[in-house]
């Protein structure tokens, strides 16, 4: 299993975090006309980050300092700033999670077919193609 993981890499974790990515937007839009419904969104970034390096939080240097930066969760989710307020307080602004689907699902299929090559390259040198 190691030597599996070891071919895959990091691709592997990203592929789950787009997927959850993917449904956090999906929610997002099934809930925009649902009142004072925050939108989330998944810092891809962060989170694979983390996941490199190992999670190294921030520390405050004197006792003024908050003791966090951004307000980001410990599975990488955070609340999207709209551009316009609603009156109902509803936070999804349906045209940015349109976009942000779409390049969300961009962006899961190039790293699909990314595993999928690897997967076929390992298949053929073990078939000895």
């Amino acid at each position: 299993m190691n030597l599996l993981s070891n071919a895959l890499g990091i691709h592997e974790k990203a592929l789950g975090l787009r997927s959850q990515r993917l449904e956090l937007i999906a929610k997002n839009i099934a809930n925009a006309d649902t009142p004072n419904f925050k939108a989330r969104d998944l810092d891809f970034k962060a989170v694979l980050s983390d996941a490199n390096n190992g999670n190294m939080p921030m520390k405050a240097t004197q006792q003024g300092h908050y003791p966090v930066g951004e307000s980001i969760g410990a599975n990488g989710l955070k609340f999207r700033t709209p551009f316009s307020t609603s009156f109902d307080g509803n936070t999804v602004e349906m045209s940015v999670e349109q976009a942000q689907y779409g390049k969300a699902a961009a962006d899961y299929q190039a790293t699909l077919s990314f595993l999928e090559s690897r997967i076929s390259s390992a298949r053929k040198a073990l078939r000895g193609d």
